[in-house]
């Protein structure tokens, strides 16, 4: 094949990715495979721009790919220590009992390890620590891909306002402080639910408030009554205030919530309010068990931001164990046999 057969192909993908992206993201906004289909466009595309600046500059060619490589390497590097940098500012702030509150720090430190395996690999003159390190490489490729892929959806759907009118506001739950008081995580999703309540209110709608969220081991009582109790005392009537009081993760308050609503007001739509990095998994896991209705993004403290991203799409990972297995099986096998 040719580069200009190779150009035209890459040029081909583009309009075919860009066009599912928009048929998709118009049809249903809650897909990951939206963002797939956009990283995919966006590879394709810079793909395109490299062979065409590799045709007009030819004799700059080599500086270039040079120049891409090093800023790879750069890359890693300085994004390995932005995560370690969050993660020690994490532990401080959040302790370390939580395992989530680590993942910053194990991601800046896998990306370290990878660079010193490839280092080694590059100076070996071959067989087991080269195929080891073809064998990784491409598995964090993918995984690497993955996650800007869902890390730059989750910011695109976070910027999708939220228009239609609504039947309810659903807050999803999280964690008590001392068993009773609703952390500022929780208060944020609280105020941006108060926000649209109040918004669809002005539209001449009536939606109800349902708050979401169990009772832990460590909790005096439901996340859903804290909940409760915040909002009536900012001057919502308890009447427009319902509680599901029994759910332990994302899919039970979705699905709980969905049991409620359907009781309530049948066939009616929601939006669902949780904090920014949380807001699109918690629209996937909607789609999953049938709810009808977008998430809302409410805001987070910067720092808090990477590690919940990380956890979220650890989340994502989990939730497709049979594709990603298989993926990074053949990944794996092929970088191996290669670097062997």
């Amino acid at each position: 094949m040719t580069f200009l057969h190779l150009r035209y192909l890459l040029a081909a993908a583009v309009v075919v990715l860009s066009v599912a992206f928009l048929r998709r993201f118009l049809g249903d906004r809650r897909r990951l495979g939206n963002g797939v289909l956009l990283g995919l466009g966006a590879l394709c595309l810079a793909g395109g721009a490299l062979l065409e600046f590799h045709r007009l500059f030819r004799p700059a060619a080599g500086v270039v790919a040079g120049a891409v490589l090093a800023g790879a390497v750069l890359t890693a590097v300085v994004a390995a220590g932005f995560l370690l940098v969050n993660g020690v500012r994490m532990v401080r702030r959040e302790g370390h009992r939580n395992p989530a509150n680590l993942l910053s720090l194990l991601a800046g430190a896998g990306i370290l390890l990878l660079l010193v395996l490839l280092a080694v690999a590059a100076r070996a003159g071959g067989g087991p620590m080269r195929a080891c390190a073809g064998g990784v490489l491409l598995v964090a490729g993918y995984l690497s891909f993955l996650l800007v892929c869902f890390a730059g959806y989750a910011l695109l759907y976070q910027r999708v306002a939220v228009r239609r009118p609504v039947d309810f506001v659903v807050v999803l739950g999280a964690g008590l402080i001392e068993g009773s008081t609703v952390p500022p995580v929780l208060a944020s999703r609280l105020d941006r639910a108060l926000s649209l309540h109040r918004h669809q209110r002005a539209r001449g709608r009536d939606p109800l408030l349902l708050v979401s969220g169990g009772k832990g081991d460590d909790e005096q009582v439901s996340e859903a009554e804290a909940m409760a109790r915040y909002l009536t005392a900012r001057g919502v009537p308890a009447a427009k205030v319902v509680q599901e009081p029994h759910s332990t993760n994302t899919e039970e308050n979705l699905r709980f919530s969905r049991d409620l609503m359907e009781r309530l007001r049948p066939g009616g739509r929601c939006v669902i309010v949780t904090n920014d990095f949380h807001a699109l998994r918690a629209a996937i896991t909607a789609r999953r068990v049938g709810v009808r209705g977008e998430a809302a993004a409410a805001p987070t403290a910067a720092y808090y931001w990477p590690s919940a991203t990380l956890r979220e799409y650890a989340a994502i990972l989990v939730a497709y164990p049979v594709t990603n297995s298989v993926v990074c099986g053949v990944l794996a096998a092929t970088g191996a046999l290669a670097g062997w």
